[in-house]
């Protein structure tokens, strides 16, 4: 059965978007008007330029004047997808954008059905939402432009060096499992040479695209040099990692890649480490990378476990 589900374009090209009088002074613990909920949020939401804060804080203050159950955002192009809540029946879907840029979709779900009167309200308090969240959107590209491969849009070498170092800080924190998968594309000098340069090119950003497609929303995926990358998989024990290795491995085995129109044929060998207690970063990535050359001395298209 498809949930039922309430579709809506909005646009604020067109829309009057107004300040609201003049800055509460006194924070209030719930606004009893629909403008004094927009005046709240106007002040909240542009003290951060995180885009999961701005929407985490409009998620909480929309309480006050319509609940939800939960709150899902999704912006491709930023790499951005959010889910708060828990999920329930009945939505409301709005796509936003503003002078003819689009700024992701934001979807209301709660058990009981908007009314009329609830969509109006939801509406008027998006206005509060548009300029922050571009802002944040803007700022999240010139970060990611800074910390991402320009070829595979994946991330860099700066990236990954901040995101390890914060993921094994946390993994030991919150004594949770964490595991990297190094990965090397089979033959890559030979597609190079058998099929020019921009082929190279082409096998790499698919590669990726396909890594990608295969993980979950917080793994997170870096070109660590030429032909390799590195996948981070947070809370992953070895067993599990060693199963999303093989999935990625049987994925780029399938992908079918034609240049001038000669089929590239393709995988990719893997090297799987687990964070062992009081180890750091360089030490988890060396035996990543040692497991990868022993799974390509094995013959390649296989991943080998570190020991």
């Amino acid at each position: 059965m498809v949930p039922p589900s309430q579709k809506n374009t909005i646009d604020f090209d067109a829309a009057k978007l107004q300040r609201l009088g003049t800055p509460i002074r006194k924070e209030q613990t719930r606004p009893v008007s629909l403008a004094q909920l927009r005046q709240r949020l106007g002040l909240q939401l542009q003290t951060s330029l995180d885009a999961e804060r701005i929407l985490g804080t409009f998620f909480r203050e929309l309480q006050h004047l319509v609940p939800v159950d939960s709150l899902s955002y999704q912006h491709s192009s930023s790499d951005l997808r959010l889910d708060i809540g828990q999920q329930a029946n009945h939505s409301a879907t709005y796509r936003l954008s503003h002078e003819s840029e689009y700024l992701g979709e934001l979807t209301f779900r709660r058990r009981q059905r908007f009314s009329d009167q609830e969509l109006a309200q939801l509406e008027s308090l998006l206005a509060s939402l548009m300029y922050p969240l571009r802002n944040a959107l803007l700022y999240r590209v010139a970060i990611q432009s800074a910390l991402r491969d320009p070829l595979t849009n994946t991330g860099n070498r700066i990236a990954m060096d901040q995101v390890l170092g914060r993921e094994i800080e946390l993994a030991r924190r919150n004594g949770q499992p964490l595991s990297l998968l190094m990965l090397d594309i089979d033959h890559f000098k030979g597609i190079n040479d058998e099929h020019g340069h921009s082929a190279g090119d082409e096998v790499l950003k698919a590669v990726a695209t396909t890594i990608k497609d295969q993980l979950r929303n917080i793994d997170m995926v870096f070109r660590y040099g030429g032909e390799e990358f590195l996948v981070v998989l947070s809370g992953t024990p070895r067993e599990g990692a060693a199963l999303v290795g093989e999935r990625l491995r049987s994925a780029v085995l399938e992908l079918q890649c034609v240049a001038q129109g000669k089929p590239v044929k393709m995988s990719i060998s893997l090297g799987c480490s687990t964070l062992e207690p009081a180890e750091q970063a360089d030490s988890l990535l060396n035996r990543a990378d040692k497991a990868l050359y022993s799974a390509k001395r094995s013959g390649r298209n296989c991943l080998a476990m570190a020991g």
